[in-house]
């Protein structure tokens, strides 16, 4: 039997372990990239592509490598924790190389239109138009796999605020902005608090006049370096912190939440408490935010109520003179032009199975990858969901009827409209190991932590007490690897090993593993008494 053909749009982080996903599963990708490079997001361009993503030249991911690698593929260990732009491209380029996925990918190529084959009731095909060069070929494929990532149309609210039509100065949405140099000496206002803003407006504040952050609401700010200088990520992120959420009310997490933030710096003193609880918006990270503050480069304000010729006006009534340039990070909408009518994109929302498939399609050839906004990390999300879509092609995993699906999306929309404040920023969003270990379920991945303390308790304290790093969805079932537990072990080494540049004599109390085995007993008392409840509960149920 000939192998399914699969088309894979675009090539970047989701693009990639696409492509990898589908030759896992023995089938025959194409994947289709407009630029001439892989990276998508993350390959720095001067002058992008049209409705393409782009960042500017010192953006370094907020992630940490061990959290936002791919599951069968750790980074090097003398790369640095959270990697530059053009490190993460270096590490991109080596899955590529490892897994020889370039061979899959035509560059150049745009995907005019994605449609249902004549047959598709009966085959599940689609007719696909692409075109390179101005020269369009139309194909035929078994699969769609749409990578194109939801980075791609600027949203920029002019109508937002009055007076911009007549302002003398210049302005642009955050995606135009590269590099700080032509701005020595400017005053400038960036309208946006969320980590673009706020990465620009301390760029800028090292070479500025001034810099004002204005912001509506404000927000809680986490910082890059965590507690004994760990990657913030790889402590948050655990399972055992998953469980305390679990068996802990929100108010009581907020609270410690807060109380740790705070304590760093206290967010009302620097103009920047925001309304909302921490678990109610997506978080900010910045490490050098509360030293600009301080320093007073930059100036937090409220919203913008209007602008003048050269002047711009607050909500609290307070005048900023004379500006230069007014930076809008103000976020992106998302768009499938290629798909037509296929998947309705409304406000930003979008009605999809798990946040990947179409409910109402009659067979379930087409998913979407990388849509979401995670409070976590993309990349092992996104090729989770590549690995749970490819067995949905080949048949080796069925999706539900209908109007199962249905209700779930309306579940999932309910759970996000009562926990998150209504913005567009908040219609995809997702808990990191929550939503992982969901998708981990139907691939049949998920790691059993029973079985694990039975049989191997050194793995089974790290899986649960350790960063929830994406090797724990290859310790078992389709596309095991047998370096995960490996990787898992020594991950902490490869946190460590980066940071270690200047020997000094170690002093034995302050390794974070042994703070993390000082942890475990207390967890496991946690997670004695949680098992217990859930047991009470499930006895009750049954009499």
């Amino acid at each position: 039997m000939a192998k399914k053909r699969i088309a894979v749009i675009g090539a970047g982080i989701s693009g990639l372990g696409a492509i990898k996903c589908c030759l896992d599963e023995d089938l025959e990708p194409t994947c289709f990239e407009r630029s001439d490079d892989i990276g998508g997001l993350w390959k720095f361009q001067k002058t992008p592509l049209e409705k393409m993503s782009s960042i500017y030249k010192s953006v370094t991911i907020n992630t940490s490598k061990e959290m936002m690698c791919f599951s069968d593929f750790p980074a090097p260990d003398d790369f640095p924790n959270y990697m530059h732009n053009c490190k993460l491209m270096d590490y991109l380029r080596m899955y590529a190389k490892h897994f020889n996925l370039l061979s899959y990918i035509r560059f150049k190529t745009n995907v005019r239109s994605v449609r249902k084959h004549p047959d598709f009731e009966v085959s599940g095909q689609w007719d696909v138009v692409v075109e390179t060069n101005g020269k369009q070929e139309s194909l035929i494929f078994d699969g769609i796999l749409v990578c194109s990532g939801h980075h791609t149309d600027p949203h920029l609210p002019l109508k937002s605020f009055p007076g911009i039509e007549k302002f003398e100065g210049c302005y642009f949405h955050s995606r135009e902005y590269k590099s700080p140099e032509d701005y020595i000496g400017k005053r400038i206002i960036v309208v946006g608090i969320g980590n673009s803003g706020v990465d620009i407006a301390v760029e800028l504040g090292r070479v500025a006049k001034q810099v004002f952050l204005s912001t509506r609401r404000g927000s809680w700010i986490l910082h890059r370096v965590w507690s004994n200088g760990y990657p913030m990520d790889s402590l948050f992120f655990t399972r055992f912190h998953s469980f305390l959420q679990k068996i802990l009310t929100t108010a009581a997490i907020n609270k410690y939440l807060e109380k740790t933030l705070n304590s760093r710096f206290n967010h009302a003193h620097y103009g920047l408490q925001p309304q909302h609880r921490p678990l109610s918006q997506h978080p900010t990270i910045s490490d050098d935010l509360p030293n600009h503050i301080i320093s007073g480069r930059v100036q937090v304000k409220p919203n913008v109520k209007e602008f003048t010729e050269t002047d711009a006006v607050f909500d609290d009534g307070t005048v900023e003179e004379n500006i230069d340039v007014v930076i809008f990070a103000t976020g992106y909408s998302f768009s499938f032009p290629f798909l037509e009518d296929l998947i309705a994109v409304t406000d930003n929302e979008v009605s999809l199975y798990k946040l990947m498939f179409p409910p109402d399609l009659e067979k379930p050839t087409l998913a979407v990858i990388g849509l979401i906004q995670p409070l976590g990390i993309i990349l092992p999300i996104a090729e989770l969901q590549s690995r749970w879509a490819v067995r949905v092609f080949k048949g080796l995993s069925k999706l539900p009827s209908m109007k199962t699906m249905k209700v779930d999306i309306a579940q999932r929309k309910k759970a996000m409209e009562k926990r998150y404040v209504k913005t567009a920023r908040h219609t995809i969003q997702v808990d990191h190991i929550e939503y992982m270990d969901e998708i981990a379920t139907l691939v049949g991945v998920k790691p059993n932590l029973l079985l694990l303390f039975l049989s191997n308790p050194k793995l089974a304290l790290e899986v649960f007490f350790g960063p929830c790093t994406p090797y724990q969805y290859r310790l078992r079932g389709p596309g095991k690897w047998d370096g995960a537990r490996r990787a898992i072990l020594t991950q902490r080494e490869r946190i460590i090993k980066p940071l270690k540049t200047r020997i000094t004599s170690e002093n034995s109390h302050s390794t974070s593993g042994i703070s993390w085995i000082k942890m475990a007993p207390v967890g496991l008392v946690f997670l004695a008494a949680g098992l217990a409840y859930f047991r009470c509960i499930y006895q009750g149920k049954r009499k």
